[in-house]
């Protein structure tokens, strides 16, 4: 089989959830015993390639021009159609970001295919490659497989693989080959303007390493602190279910779940938090979960490597306490 992986950056930055699908890509490259070409896109950004090159791909394929230095839907669904008709992949693969929710369906429409959208994870059975996608908010899942000939467009959701296991080339990069494109002015129908910047007290829950998440079993936000200073002893951040974003007692960047961030850190402790569907679809790609509730039926423990049934008044005390004494001697 051969894939196409096209990444995302902006300003020369990478989304790192294509690094995500690069796993996935990499994992149905050697299932398939296929091959895996990357694709890095925009105006100047010869450097991103030359990093790209240094992960298991077969070759990177630069795209350049001056009509992709900002992102158009316009401008990167051609140059892209452009690509895949001499590379002729039978899979294209992308990240299920909001860039790639604005074109990538163009971009399938103007092959005269369809496309599978915001995937959770695959399987590759009988030869076939199946597709598993979440429905009614996550309250099921379905098997979805592409009909007629490829290319197929598919993507994959935030935090549905690790970017951490990625695999780099043993010695050596992979080659680079830079592509033209014929792009006019004239083609792009819509001018880019300022990006969308989050509002300074705003918080990338993303990049932290610990999350600290409290649920309806906090209470009140008088009790919040207790949380607070626990992710600050943990190198942490503050987290939230719902319904804490919804009373106000938290800010709405705090908030996990399907209506909130897609969260992957190496550790997350949910506090009081029943694990509802909805916010479980958002941290359930941590490395490591780990939960506190008193009841023993909540959902949370099916998805947490470790539990406590206890109440997290008297366990998050007693961890505060240990965690400082660490720090003191």
């Amino acid at each position: 089989m051969r894939i196409l992986l096209v990444t995302e950056q902006r300003e020369g930055k990478w989304n790192k959830v294509g690094f995500e699908t690069l796993v996935a890509a990499q994992q149905i490259a050697s299932q398939t015993q296929g091959t895996l070409s990357g694709v890095v896109m925009g105006k100047g950004v010869a450097a991103l390639a030359d990093e790209l090159a240094a992960y298991q791909l077969d070759e990177v394929l630069l795209i350049e021009h001056d009509l992709l230095g900002q992102y158009t839907p316009d401008g990167f669904s051609i140059a892209l159609g452009q690509v895949i008709g001499p590379t002729q992949p039978d899979l294209v693969l992308l990240p299920h970001s909001y860039q790639v929710r604005d074109f990538a369906p163009k971009l399938a429409a103007s092959l005269g295919k369809g496309m599978i959208g915001d995937s959770i994870g695959y399987r590759y059975e009988n030869g076939q490659l199946v597709f598993v996608r979440q429905m009614f908010q996550g309250r099921t899942v379905a098997d979805v497989v592409f009909a007629g000939q490829p290319p197929w467009v598919a993507s994959f959701q935030a935090g549905a693989f690790r970017a951490d296991l990625a695999v780099k080339h043993a010695g050596g990069k992979a080659p680079i080959k830079p592509v033209a494109v014929r792009l006019e002015a004239g083609q792009i129908r819509t001018k880019p303007l300022e990006l969308f910047r989050e509002a300074r007290q705003a918080v990338d829950l993303t990049q932290a390493p610990v999350l600290v998440s409290i649920g309806r079993g906090i209470k009140a936000p008088e009790n919040i602190p207790m949380a607070e200073k626990l992710a600050k002893l943990l190198g942490g951040e503050v987290a939230a279910s719902r319904p804490i974003c919804d009373e106000g007692w938290l800010p709405m960047d705090r908030q996990i779940g399907s209506s909130g961030q897609t969260v992957m850190p190496k550790l997350y402790l949910a506090l009081g938090i029943s694990g509802a569907i909805q916010h479980v679809v958002g941290m359930k790609g941590a490395r490591t979960i780990a939960a506190i509730n008193t009841d023993h039926r909540a959902p949370i423990f099916e998805v947490a490597d470790y539990g406590v049934v206890g109440d997290l008044f008297e366990v998050v005390p007693a961890m505060i306490e240990e965690l400082e004494k660490s720090k003191a001697s």
